[in-house]
């Protein structure tokens, strides 16, 4: 008996995925549960174990391909393996489609691509497909939308002006749309030629899925940023006094920042504008503060959402974030992890340098970025007289959608944030 293993279903509004690293062959004999293929998406990456044991017969989908829910990926015979011939040498692959559309037939594209494509009121016939067997992608149509067609001769050296510092095709991924020129006389693409030395680095399905999603942030909002000083002294002094005893309790460790994700949740409750998105034309101001998180891990950066997050205790946040945290660097998150968020923190550690602006989160309105802590001198009044004394210092930086908020509101709410820790009114 053949059993098809298909792409399931990885989480909420998850229609596709890339088939990012084939962990068997044809021919090798498999385990129940064993993990066949890794899949990336544009929410988590995932293994596809198998539901039998047996042998794997035919893989259908290379890396690479971009692949919908429920197509099938391999056929797991579960009789003994055949005797007659060798273990292929590489995976059986279903033979290439033509490219283009035979006329009066529909343009093949993925769900994801349809759904863009009508809600820009573009028609598929105008866009070339760069997927497997010509499909129309996601990407195709976010190119389309933002820049003119791609020759259809390739170019091998082009890259678009400021946004790349090596050739896109010596990696093997498609060259950028190109830019309107901004004279007669000024080249519309910068090129590089590879030098002696120089290493080329393919990015990893989830590093194109990053980077497309930040391009997709910095040409959809209008990113205006403010940054405010913050003396953390009475949040250091809170968290000194109590940190033995609520690790003892918790089983974790007391850091600052869930004392920044509960002054957040506080403000955004007061600045609604904040915790909100962009729907075309309307402004919708959300009512869950979902709060995302901007871990680190080996293969790029996620978000994962603590849910209701104005519902929890400052110890239930620090719960929640210790948790969320962990499954992410283990590779735990399951896609509906990392779905909902209303606003985003994003928090570089200790060497986080002064200050940065981050890129807001698509679809929020705004984005908050945790600068490195540090003992400086500053001016304080003591018994009525200014002094010089030493404070931890922290400089957050808001990052914000003009589109939907203006200066007021969001130095405003920035200006909350403050307050709220520097008062370190917050109960353990």
């Amino acid at each position: 008996m053949v059993i098809a293993v298909e792409l399931p279903a990885l989480g909420e509004s998850v229609v596709e995925g890339t088939v990012s690293r084939w962990l068997v062959a044809v021919g090798d004999v498999v385990e129940i549960d064993q993990p066949l293929v890794e899949v990336t998406t544009d929410k988590v990456d995932a293994e596809i174990p198998s539901p039998a044991a047996g042998v794997v017969e035919k893989i259908l989908a290379a890396e690479g391909d971009v692949v919908e829910v429920g197509a099938k990926l391999v056929e797991i015979a579960q009789s003994a393996p055949r005797q007659a011939g060798p273990k292929a040498a590489a995976p059986e692959l279903p033979a290439p489609a033509a490219s283009v559309p035979q006329a009066g037939d529909e343009p093949r594209a993925t769900p994801v691509a349809r759904r863009l494509a009508e809600e820009a009121k573009l028609s598929l016939e105008s866009i070339e497909g760069s997927g497997s067997a010509g499909r129309i992608t996601k990407q195709d149509v976010i190119r389309h939308t933002h820049g003119a067609p791609e020759p259809a001769a390739p170019v091998a050296e082009a890259a678009p002006v400021a946004e790349v510092a090596a050739s896109p095709a010596l990696a093997g991924a498609p060259a950028a749309p190109k830019r309107p020129a901004q004279g007669a006389s000024r080249p519309s693409r910068a090129s590089y030629s590879l030098q002696e030395g120089d290493k080329v680095i393919p990015m990893s399905p989830m590093r194109r899925i990053i980077a497309e999603h930040m391009v997709y942030s910095k040409r959809t909002s209008p990113h205006v940023g403010t940054v405010a000083e913050i003396d953390m002294g009475g949040v250091a002094r809170l968290r000194d006094q109590h940190k033995r005893a609520f690790e003892a309790a918790n089983g974790f460790k007391l850091t600052y920042l869930p004392f920044i994700a509960q002054a957040v949740v506080r403000a955004l409750r007061e600045f609604p504008a904040l915790n909100a998105s962009v729907i075309e034309d309307a402004i919708v101001e959300k009512r869950d503060i979902n709060v995302g998180l901007a871990v680190e891990t080996e293969k790029g950066l996620v978000v994962p959402v603590v849910r209701n997050a104005d519902r929890l205790s400052l110890s239930g946040l620090a719960a929640a974030i210790d948790d969320l945290a962990t499954r992410a660097r283990t590779k735990k998150l399951s896609a509906d992890d990392l779905q909902g968020g209303t606003f985003t923190i994003s928090n570089p550690g200790r060497q986080g340098n002064l200050y940065g602006f981050a890129i807001i989160n698509q679809p929020q309105v705004g984005i908050i970025r945790m600068g490195e802590m540090v003992k400086r001198p500053v001016v304080r009044s003591v018994a009525g007289e200014d002094a010089i004394v030493i404070r931890p210092m922290m400089h957050v930086a808001l990052s914000y959608d003009h589109r939907a908020v203006d200066g007021a509101p969001a130095n405003g709410f920035l200006f909350r944030i403050r307050e709220l820790l520097e008062a370190a009114d917050f109960d353990l």
